[in-house]
């Protein structure tokens, strides 16, 4: 080991090292000594600290216990260093404490010397100062009791403005980033970026740690006066400062665009300047070639915060990533890889900028176009990034035609392509680009791939398909066959939605009907056949077997015995849904009931194991033996048509991709109505029917619906351009009304949904009180601007309902949440309701909702225990014509006892019970509650079940209130 002097460096670390390494094995280490002898002083103290815990590491100690021996006899002797009487200079404090770090890093505790630590901040020499911040960045916990002596230590250095301290304090805090520091920092760094006497580097650290703060305790960082002024840092001349400044600034955009929208023409001027040839700003930094990439990638990260900008400034960005495009064209300037790496980063940085715009169809074309080039690049990376940016290219309207061009290229790279991540992006671009006109050729490309496709994705490969083949099918017996063999080839990745979806497909068009059974009996005809395909023969056999029953081939009987071949091979629910399909048979063939009655009466079904078939069979052969023809034909009957709404298919691939992805973007941004198929546009839940029961007797209509919503409109995702001007308020979004009836006897749930916004409430109210809680969900990967939700009261209910609410964040990330809170107080009785208008920006483009904020009258309703003596006594009391409102409507709903007592309750008041002499009756008591005034009310609800009609009356001390509780409450019935 060669001498060290107390001037150069620290002996007592380098001998300590030195033991340390030798029971390493100096064999191994010998080179690395070498180059480590060649530094001097601090650099060289810190070069070996972590070059041999790197070794250390790496090799693995060959003798364990000798250097827990070694270590803890330097462990005591530091001890007794910091504890004896003789004072320490700042060199041995330097000294030990980097010892200490060292063993640290070697992977043992460490107890003591925080204190020395902190004392070296207080040194006037960089490298012990140096060691200091170092022990504290790592060592000490944001909790520790010495946080504070060390804030105290970096607001000395801060306001030193010597910059080699102020950049050793302020990477401190960045490397800590705790909330003390932020409490402590956040309002003294921001004057240190925007100050005109600081040094470059001390702003490029300022930037750098003002963002680490925010990103850790974003609510503790008040973007203020400095705001503007961080702006301008976009036009410093030193690069490390624009570089972390950009940084910052689109983080803080990301929230606040408001305050930063002035940054975009800057941003463009600057990227203008760097991209341009003519022009020789920063030119003097290049990477490989390429001028300021990464300064270049920020800058066109941050232009993504904001939409198109304005005619003047989009010309110039227009300007540049022409450039960038054509660059890209130009011959490699370099063979080395760092100059494709960064070239490529700038490249496919402005195309993402240029599909964030979605407005320059000539710019979305050759942006198309350049990505096709790459995707036969010989580099995997490359290969994938084109074709994950082409998936968002097929879902703009103006490059989606130049995306389809590239199809056989990407069904080459899905049949070669080793990469199984570069062949699950060749699949979301197909199911990007399919349309009408080539559905049938990418379906049959997925088809055949799917026999060989990697586990992980067979199950996505075969939602996309069935969705595919339901959505472009000119011909429905097309989409039979397809769902088949998609069957076939991929039985057990086939979801119970997707055989669920073709059969309600089936059921619900007559013209395939005969088709499906003829096409379902020959698959079942294979020798092995798939769970699955057993499953939808069964069902479909069981409904519409008659029409292929007059061919010998496909008797009654051949139809049974085929299915009851696969009886036993199948599993409990399976078996469940063929003895269905054998009542079904009973009905449809009477020939073979005999036969079916055979097997139902059978040992293996009667004393079956399983609970469900037992009673199934006992219950099928009980109705099959005595009733009549005309009650099995009632019974029995053919399935209704199922309601038409949003395929569960496409359900589950949006649960399974997740918001903002190629299919939500597909739908989202390109609208194609003509090669949607499937009936209208999906209605409101509220709108669905659910079959009855006894006639569900597959169990289809157990499945709970799809969530649907309703269709586009100008509050969804079909834009109106002509009404871009924020103060406009859209017309209520179709189903708002129904939403809102559904809320009149409920408190929580979803309001409103479509693919970008989802809308949920909780509310609870007291008296004339209540409070709102609005949750509006961002369903999309994309960040929500400028968001402002506005309740809307006309002068009347202003006057008679108060309304104070609580802003919310301009900004909604993707997939994110925000809350919103309203207390509400009851004035006076009111009829109308509050609108809720919700406006934001997605995409560049404006979104204006409008919906119906279900704040009604019963909300205030608090119920009111009577007998029944006391409930007539009051009857009578409210007997002038004035009090009374009655109406009697026709049952919209099936007349269940239970759903009416719920439906009476969650309206608002209590439910009597025993005082009405009618049983069948309902009767209800309660209080509504406003500021000025309480209003008794007493109701009776007559049903008549024969009629299927309802008789509702209302009595009140008020005459507005009778008429409007009266209007509530019978549109619940």
């Amino acid at each position: 080991m060669p001498a060290v002097s107390k001037g150069d460096g620290m002996r007592g670390l380098a001998v300590f090292i030195s033991d340390i390494r030798n029971w390493l094995g100096n064999t191994w280490l010998g080179g690395c000594r070498r180059s480590a002898n060649h530094r001097s002083g601090p650099a060289k103290a810190l070069g070996e600290l972590m070059t041999w815990w790197t070794l250390y590491s790496r090799l693995m100690c060959k003798s364990k216990e000798a250097e827990i021996k070694r270590i803890n006899k330097e462990l005591a002797n530091i001890r007794s260093k910091f504890k004896g009487d003789k004072a320490l200079d700042g060199y041995s404090k330097k000294k030990y404490v980097c010892k200490l770090l060292f063993i640290f890093l070697l992977g043992h505790d460490i107890d003591f010397g925080h204190m020395e630590a902190v004392n070296l901040l207080s040194s006037n020499r960089y490298t012990e100062k140096q060691i200091g911040y170092l022990f504290i960045s790592v060592l000490v916990n944001s909790n520790s009791e010495l946080i504070r002596l060390i804030n105290n230590a970096i607001k000395n250095d801060l306001a030193s403005r010597n910059p080699t301290f102020m950049g050793l304090a302020l990477h401190c805090i960045a490397n800590v980033g705790s909330r003390e520091m932020a409490e402590a920092f956040a309002g003294e760094i921001p004057k240190i970026l925007v100050a005109g006497d600081t040094m470059d580097s001390a702003k490029q650290s300022a930037a750098l740690c003002l963002l680490r703060l925010y990103r850790t305790s974003p609510h503790l960082v008040p973007t203020g006066d400095w705001a503007s002024r961080v702006v301008h840092l976009l036009n410093d001349q030193h690069l490390g400062v624009v570089t972390a400044a950009t940084s910052l600034i689109t983080t803080l955009a990301q929230k606040n665009p408001e305050e930063f929208k002035t940054s975009v023409s800057l941003a463009v001027s600057r990227l203008s300047r760097i991209v341009t040839s003519a022009s020789t700003d920063l030119q003097d930094y290049t990477y490989y070639f390429v001028p300021a990439p990464w300064l270049s990638v920020k800058l066109l990260r941050l232009l993504q915060c904001y939409p198109p900008p304005d005619p003047a400034v989009r010309g110039r960005l227009t300007e540049c990533l022409e450039t960038i495009l054509n660059k890209a064209q130009e011959p490699p300037k370099s063979k080395k890889v760092q100059h494709s790496n960064a070239k490529n980063a700038v490249l496919f940085e402005a195309i993402s900028l240029i599909i964030h715009h979605d407005s320059e169809p000539n710019l979305l074309v050759r942006a198309c176009n350049q990505l096709g080039q790459f995707l036969q690049h010989r580099e995997t990376n490359l290969r994938y990034l084109a074709l994950e940016s082409m998936c968002a290219l097929a879902s703009s309207e103006f490059s989606h035609e130049a995306v389809k061009t590239h199809i056989e290229t990407v069904i080459a790279a899905l049949k070669t392509e080793r990469d199984v991540s570069v062949r699950q992006r060749a699949v979301d671009l197909l199911y990007a680009m399919c349309d009408r006109s080539n559905a049938q050729q990418i379906v049959a490309e997925m088809l055949s791939y799917l026999e060989t496709a990697d586990y992980s994705i067979r199950e996505e490969i075969v939602l996309k398909v069935a969705i595919l083949a339901e959505k472009y099918a000119v011909d429905y017996t097309w989409y039979v066959d397809t769902i088949l063999n998609l069957i076939r080839v991929a039985g057990d990745y086939v979801s119970e939605e997707v055989w669920y979806r073709v059969i309600q497909i089936v059921i619900n068009r007559d013209d395939v009907q005969g088709y499906a059974a003829k096409t379902v009996f020959e698959s079942l005809q294979a020798p092995a056949c798939h769970e699955n395909l057993v499953k939808v023969g069964g069902y479909i056999l069981g409904e519409f077997g008659n029409l292929i029953a007059g061919d010998p081939r496909s008797s009654p009987l051949v139809q049974f015995n085929l299915l009851h071949s696969k009886f036993h091979l199948c599993s409990v629910p399976t078996r469940a849904l063929l003895l269905s399909t054998y009542i079904k048979f009973v009905n449809l063939f009477p020939e073979v009931k005999p036969t079916i009655q055979d097997v139902l009466r059978s040992d293996s079904q009667l004393r079956n194991a399983d609970a469900e078939l037992q009673q199934r069979a006992v219950e099928y052969l009980r109705l099959s033996t005595v009733a009549s023809t005309d009650i099995l034909a009632t019974v029995l009957e053919e399935m209704p048509p199922f309601p038409e709404r949003e395929s569960s298919i496409l359900a589950k691939l949006k649960k399974k991709k997740g918001p903002g992805t190629v299919m939500g973007l597909e739908e989202g941004k390109r609208e194609r109505g003509p090669d949607i198929n499937g009936g209208p546009e999906p209605a409101p839940a509220s709108a669905t029917s659910t079959p009855s029961p006894s006639a569900d007797l597959l169990g289809l209509g157990a499945v709970p619906p799809a969530p649907a919503g309703p269709p586009p409109s100008s509050g969804g995702l079909l834009v109106d351009v002509f009404s871009d001007s924020p103060s406009a308020v859209a017309p209520l979004a179709p189903g708002s009304e129904d939403n809102f009836a559904r809320f009149v006897c409920k408190n929580n749930g979803v309001l409103f949904e479509n693919q970008l916004l989802q809308i949920g409430l909780k509310s609870e109210f007291r008296q004339n009180l209540g409070r709102m809680f609005i949750f509006y969900g961002n369903k999309t990967s994309t960040q929500f601007l400028n968001f402002t939700p506005t309740l809307i009261c006309s002068d009347d209910l202003q006057a008679n309902l108060s309304l104070q609410t609580k802003p919310v964040d301009p900004t909604v990330d993707g997939g994110a949440q925000v809350q919103q809170v309203v207390n509400i107080e009851c004035v006076s009785d009111f009829t109308e309701a509050p609108v809720l208008n919700i406006q934001f920006r997605y995409g560049g483009t404006f979104q204006n909702v409008s919906v119906k904020l279900p704040i009604t009258l019963n909300k205030f309703f608090q119920p009111t225990e009577m007998a029944s003596q006391d409930f007539f006594q009051r009857w009578k009391q409210l007997s002038s014509p004035q009090q009374e409102v009655q109406n009697i409507f026709k049952a919209k709903h099936p007349m269940d006892t239970e759903i009416t007592k719920a439906k009476i309750i969650g309206f608002g008041s209590a439910l009597l019970e025993e005082v009405d002499p009618n049983p069948a009756n309902f009767v209800g008591a309660g209080i509504i509650h406003t500021r000025t005034t309480q209003i008794g009310c007493l109701l009776r609800l007559e049903p008549n079940l024969q009629a299927q009609m309802y008789r509702l009356t209302l009595r009140t001390s008020k005459e507005t209130v009778s008429q409007r509780l009266c209007a509530l409450l019978s549109e619940q019935f």
